[in-house]
């Protein structure tokens, strides 16, 4: 019996990758010279562009006064100010920083067990996620991820957590209308809670709009209500992974705003200090704060750099920014002219199957049939040749494999920083449309 072919994951080696020279705006250059728009972001990452002189600025400042004040022996002006203005952007009001977004998911899992254990829950230890997920690379993090390529070399080793079906319209579970999904979902969520019994789960961890491993993947209507309310019912805390859809990239500042939920704890990270330094956190409800802070006196996660001064400058200027320029409201509407635009120009094309996403978040699905939905085979790496031909005509995107089953599955992310001109994002556009041209016509129908 063979082995299926392993999802490859489109990434380069250090061999064979350009070297990087230099940024601004939207716009980064290779040693070499060679420009390249960027339309992945990051990916996802630099929210507000590259070389933006205000944040280098205050990263200079900073580092003139002091890098880091310890954060288990200093506060800092930079920290408290990032932290208020979470508070009033995010409508949670406690937070732990650190280094980016599976340190964020670590300390959330971390966050919501702990908080069980001090409310005299101690058997709530189980974690309920969804298959075609990411939410880190730590082993904790990738234990709740229902991502084939990435789990494989470590399954053993993983915390056991139980994975509900892909919420997604475009390829609803088995027998399920795509009208029926939302509710379909939520109740397999039900479902799962009761079969291990609410005493035994602490969370349920989901993307409001699902990343890397399904292709900017939004929520239908009304499913983040049900599984609010589902998670209410029986003291399960709902944890929302935003490192990805959050900040401002998926039409809300929060991702599940757009929703209108909040959730119990959340991740941040990537467009939180727009890539200029590393930066993640995991917010939460000020009545788990007092439930653990009462019991242990502390909250047990963090690391030698969490709250890391200088990082909390660089996300302070960034968000600022983010507020002063009106740039969440502007990623709202760009992201329906991109979408508009996409659909004008590779719609009617036969190998793409979806174009969907939220703000600009946004993911093409690449498929062999069109009326079937079949994907391609995998042997193919259709998105990795995708990737290649895109950097060739100076094209950053995010393409990656196996966001149908975990090993079958081409879908392609753009999600360009929200400060690109509209010029910028035609750029983008037309280069991925001829991008897309130039694999195809390379042998027709079999690329």
């Amino acid at each position: 019996m063979t082995s299926p072919p392993a999802a490859p994951t489109a990434f380069g080696t250090p061999e064979t990758l350009p070297k990087v020279a230099y940024g601004k705006g939207v716009y980064v250059y290779d040693d070499a010279g060679k420009q390249y728009i960027d339309g992945s972001g990051g990916p996802s990452l630099f929210c507000i562009g590259h070389g933006h002189p205000e944040v280098g600025a205050a990263i200079k400042a900073q580092i003139d006064r002091i890098a880091h004040g310890y954060r288990y022996t200093f506060t800092s002006d930079p920290l408290e100010a990032l932290e208020g203005l979470i508070v009033e952007e995010g409508g949670l009001e406690r937070m732990v920083f650190v280094s980016g977004g599976s340190e964020a998911v670590e300390s959330c899992l971390k966050v919501a067990l702990q908080y069980h254990a001090a409310n005299g829950e101690p058997s709530r230890r189980r974690f309920i996620a969804r298959e075609r997920s990411w939410h880190g690379n730590t082993l904790g993090a990738l234990s709740v991820s229902g991502f084939q390529a990435r789990r494989a070399p470590f399954e053993g080793a993983l915390i056991e957590a139980s994975f509900l079906s892909p919420v997604n319209l475009y390829r609803p579970p088995p027998g399920v209308a795509p009208d029926e999904v939302a509710a379909y979902c939520a109740d397999e969520l039900e479902r799962e809670i009761l079969r291990l019994g609410a005493e035994r789960v602490a969370a349920f961890i989901f993307e409001p709009v699902v990343g890397a491993a399904g292709g900017a993947v939004p929520a239908p209507p009304g499913y983040a209500q049900r599984v609010r309310d589902i998670c209410d019912r029986h003291g399960v805390l709902l944890i929302a992974d935003e490192v990805m859809c959050g900040v401002g990239r998926c039409c809300a500042w929060r991702a599940l705003a757009y929703d209108g939920v909040v959730p119990d704890i959340m991740a941040l990270a990537k467009g939180l200090a727009g890539g200029y330094l590393p930066l993640g956190a995991a917010v939460y409800r000020q009545r788990i704060h007092q439930r653990i802070v009462g019991t242990h006196g502390e909250i047990l996660t963090g690391h030698t750099y969490a709250g890391h001064t200088t990082a909390c400058a660089a996300g302070l200027a960034v968000q600022r920014i983010i507020r002063r320029d009106g740039l969440v409201a502007k990623a709202k509407e760009d992201g329906n002219y991109v979408f508009a635009r996409l659909r004008e120009t590779i719609g009617d094309r036969d190998y793409v199957g979806d174009i969907r996403g939220r703000g600009l978040l946004i993911g093409v699905e690449l498929v062999a049939d069109r009326a079937s939905k079949e994907p391609f085979d995998p042997e193919l790496q259709l998105f990795a040749r995708v990737r290649e031909r895109a950097l060739d005509n100076g094209l950053i995107c995010y393409p990656m494999g196996g966001n149908v089953d975990g090993v079958r599955g081409d879908q392609v992310i753009l999600s360009p920083p929200y400060t690109a001109t509209r010029s910028e994002l035609d750029e983008i556009i037309d280069k991925f449309g001829l991008s897309l041209k130039q694999v195809f016509d390379a042998s027709p129908g079999k690329p």
